[in-house]
């Protein structure tokens, strides 16, 4: 019988999907533990151990991909039952992953398994009625995870699929991945000698080169001119600080594992601690944290400082760099860093201040995504569950203000339930890229608790003591994934104000390799970034390479335009623009930098 999956919600076929995939690894592989199989964005996975040490490989994808088109041509149900507790200990003997998962649940609780062919698995559920349904699917990569997310338990066998409901949505899908591939900022940035990884350096964390460097020093120029019009002050803040600080702030608490801790020997005298450590005598030693987040050292200047209702909002940033514990098999070139710069900012406001705040950094986000022809929307994350600080009340409180400002901005929005910080609600903004994909950059957090924890104050109109409130932002985001999402959007031909090399003057000959430079003198004194390629090939070699580096202007000189004092202008992606001055071009090129306004 043909079956149609064109009304199956996706979660639903994807999440079935991975049951499949779980059936055909069984049949497969007997004897395999079995771990997890949700669905997520695009797709599903699964994680598996094989018996007697059986590793997977790219090759196994398709043999499992045939035999999951065996079960769905079989058309086999998906049966649900209803056991208890017990019962789900005798079914599952020797599936030592699925038996810690029901021991977490409670004794009276009633579990649903679903069997599929030979296969049986834990799940609440629900699935397709049977796998007829399942017919678009692909699986796209391998990858280790550890159990449950925890270091310290088995690392699985990860295999992730993707399914939707027709053949023109998985061709497409597979369509954007292939120009994901191409795109990948990883390849670009060495092809363009932006930045690389060195395991002496420690994974996650990035080595700039000179023209990756240039480009984010760009990006951090352009948008300080933006807070500058904005009435924000700049600060700079360690990058180390006593645990105290952390346990202060919470994160000691609920950030811990997420962070980096050190011992660091004190003494009054420092030579003569040295002689002490070097006879093998006990000294004081105070534990440090690297920082994960740039707010306490904002709070401290705060606090370092008197303040009255006249001085507040007080509106503070920084381009400051921090170190999160990320896992391994997490880490993804500059998406997902071990350490990273923040373009963060921390508005220090009275009550009757928020909502103009808020809707001050909305209008900044607007005008930043459109720079970039970035389309948006926005997640707004409330209380979690267990982990947070802080009263139901205040928790309503500045979760309405946020959600307030969305609608008065008009932005479109999701509520995102218990994925707030532990310290407060916050409006995620998510951009999509040219070919589809969506990210989160810019992130607003509301917090009334850290100014609590850290007892900052300012006196009122009636000389009384009140607590401000803090809004935490970034509009970039980590300004390493920023990068990386721009490599990716614009295929590394980056806008000409953002690239670090925006002119090639290319001589023809070594007669005009003087003027070529001339040129760039010229052009160089105008703050145009500009080279000369004076190397020993023929110029349309030149122009190749030059291609090939996303340079955004090639300027083609030879006698005629010595002559005439210009320069013959060829565009990266328009070809040739004809003779141009080389104050007109100057004029082009800056004309060509988004106002800071």
């Amino acid at each position: 019988m043909s079956h149609s999956s064109k009304n199956i919600p996706l979660d639903l076929l994807r999440h079935s999907t991975a049951h499949l995939m779980a059936a055909a690894v069984n049949q497969l592989w007997p004897g395999t533990k079995f771990g997890i199989g949700p669905a997520i964005e695009d797709g599903f996975y699964y994680d598996f151990e094989l018996p007697d040490g059986v590793a997977l490989t790219l090759d196994e994808l398709p043999i499992i991909e045939e035999k999951m088109r065996e079960l769905v041509a079989a058309d086999e149900p998906f049966v649900r039952e209803e056991i208890s507790k017990a019962e789900a200990r005798v079914r599952f003997a020797g599936q030592d992953y699925k038996l810690q998962l029901i021991e977490k649940l409670p004794d009276d609780e009633v579990l649903s398994v679903y069997t599929t062919g030979d296969f049986v698995d834990l799940c609440r559920g629900p699935h397709v009625a049977s796998t007829g349904y399942l017919k678009y699917f692909k699986l796209t990569k391998l990858a280790g995870a550890y159990w449950l997310g925890d270091k310290d338990n088995p690392m699985l066998q990860r295999i992730y699929g993707t399914a939707w409901q027709k053949a023109s949505q998985l061709e497409a899908y597979l369509t954007r991945q292939a120009e994901a591939e191409k795109r990948d900022h990883r390849k670009l940035a060495r092809e363009l000698d932006f930045f690389s990884f060195n395991e002496l350096a420690g994974s996650g964390l990035p080595l700039y080169h000179p023209k990756g460097a240039r480009v984010l020093r760009l990006l951090q120029e352009w948008l300080r001119q933006l807070l500058y019009a904005r009435g924000y002050v700049e600060a700079i803040t360690p990058h180390i600080y006593k645990v105290d600080v952390w346990k202060t702030s919470g994160h000691y608490e609920n950030y811990k594992d997420d962070m980096y801790f050190f011992d660091v020997f004190e003494d009054e005298g420092q030579d003569e601690g040295r002689r002490h450590l070097s006879e093998g005598k006990k000294e004081k030693v105070s534990e440090y944290a690297v920082k994960p987040m740039n707010c306490p050292g904002h709070i401290m200047i705060y606090d370092s400082t008197l303040h009255s209702y006249r001085d507040l909002p007080l509106r503070m940033f920084e381009f400051g760099t921090v170190y999160r514990h990320e896992l391994s098999g997490v880490v993804h070139g500059l998406m997902r860093a071990r350490g990273f710069t923040q373009d963060d900012a921390h508005i220090f406001c009275r009550a009757d201040q928020v909502n103009t705040e808020v809707l001050l950094m909305l209008e900044l986000v607007d005008y930043v995504m459109k720079v970039f022809g970035f389309e948006y929307s926005a997640e707004l994350s409330t209380r979690p569950e267990k982990k947070y600080i802080g009263t139901i009340e205040t928790w309503e409180f500045t979760t309405a203000a946020l959600e307030n400002a969305l609608k008065e901005r008009d932005i479109p929005y999701e509520i995102n339930e218990g994925d707030g910080a532990f310290y407060g609600p916050k409006i995620d903004i998510k951009l999509r890229d040219a070919i589809g994909r969506t990210w989160q950059c810019s992130t607003i957090q509301f917090d009334a608790l850290l100014p609590e924890r850290f007892g900052l104050e300012y006196r009122t109109a009636d000389n009384s003591v009140e607590r401000p409130l803090m809004l935490h932002r970034t509009i970039l985001g980590s300004m390493e994934r920023f990068f990386g999402i721009l490599i990716e959007h614009f295929s590394g031909a980056l806008p000409s104000w953002l690239s670090p090399v925006q002119a090639t003057v290319i001589p023809i000959s070594d007669e005009m390799v003087d003027y070529a430079n001339e040129v760039a003198a010229q052009l160089s004194e105008a703050e145009v970034r500009v080279e000369v390629d004076a190397s020993n090939e023929r110029m349309q070699a030149k122009i190749a390479r030059a291609q090939a580096q996303h340079v955004p202007y090639m300027l083609i000189v030879g006698k005629r335009e010595a002559e005439s004092g210009v320069v013959a202008v060829r565009h990266r992606s328009e070809g040739d623009l004809g003779a141009e001055t080389v104050d007109a071009f100057a004029a082009r090129v800056l004309s060509e930098r988004p106002a800071a306004r």
